[in-house]
């Protein structure tokens, strides 16, 4: 990937960790960790891979997306609002009772959405049953998830993965967003999913380890899952909790603690000096 693209892409991820992180201080509530983690996925997706019309969020040949770790909301929401959905203002209604903009991704008022999502595991089934009903009915868009390496120790996630292998589904390419912690501490702690990629080996996948935050990896592992034939196509993305935010990396309270007044200060220090060198 040339410079200049990865600049503009790292320029547009920054600007979305600050609109999560913003959302997130509105409602004084939300999932910081995560969705810091997987902005980057959401960046070179929303901003450069996936055929979708702004316009015409629901036209039928569109790629489809599920975030099926569907609290991380303010990435999702943030990523929608700066490519041009909804308007980025109501980013501030993230949580209110009036407001549509849910804590988990919630598809019936919110464009863009494909799939409503929060119960871990379900989001990646339903990804498979749009991947399926693509081959199904001859139609040539792919259909893109993303799963938290937490959420993967659901039982369903497995079902899943077993379906795609059985029926082929070259047209799904799903992302595991390996930060390798989850709200109780690391995912070996808790319940190990290691090795994650002898797993989906075994359920008939391409499997590719990636880092995550680096764009043209990102990019280039897309571009072989979608050449990829006869098998569905799984990218571990090794990532960093709190990406972008200092004192947020790595640690496992950010999963789905509120940064006080301060820490919002800091934070958004470090996220200015970001988008202004990037700017530069």
């Amino acid at each position: 990937m040339e410079g200049q693209k990865e600049k503009r892409l790292a320029l547009q991820a920054t600007k979305i960790r600050k609109e999560a992180l913003k959302a997130i201080q509105s409602a004084n509530s939300g999932h910081v960790g995560g969705s810091l983690s997987v902005t980057d996925i959401l960046t070179v997706l929303y901003f450069d891979k996936m055929n979708i019309d702004v316009k015409n969020p629901d036209m039928e040949n569109r790629d489809r997306f599920v975030l099926s770790k569907g609290h991380c909301t303010p990435a999702m929401y943030a990523t929608l609002a700066l490519r041009g959905f909804f308007p980025v203002k109501e980013l501030s209604t993230f949580r209110h009772i009036d407001s549509n903009l849910s804590g988990h991704v919630e598809m019936r008022h919110i464009p863009g959405i494909d799939m409503s999502a929060g119960s871990l595991g379900q989001g990646f089934s339903a990804a498979v049953g749009m991947a399926l009903s693509a081959k199904i009915y001859k139609k040539d868009f792919r259909v893109y998830s993303v799963v938290g390496d937490g959420e993967i120790q659901e039982g369903q996630i497995w079902e899943a993965a077993m379906a795609a292998g059985n029926y082929k589904l070259d047209n799904l390419i799903l992302f595991v967003d390996n930060n390798n912690l989850q709200i109780d501490g690391s995912v070996e702690e808790v319940m190990s999913p290691y090795p994650i990629e002898d797993k989906f080996k075994a359920f008939k996948w391409n499997v590719i380890t990636i880092d995550g935050h680096d764009y043209t990896q990102i990019s280039d592992a897309i571009d072989r899952g979608m050449q990829t034939k006869g098998l569905p196509t799984v990218i571990v993305a090794k990532t960093v909790k709190g990406k972008g935010i200092s004192y947020m990396e790595n640690e496992c309270k950010w999963h789905g603690h509120t940064p006080n007044e301060q820490e919002c200060a800091l934070a958004y220090k470090e996220l200015d000096d970001a988008i202004a060198k990037l700017e530069a």
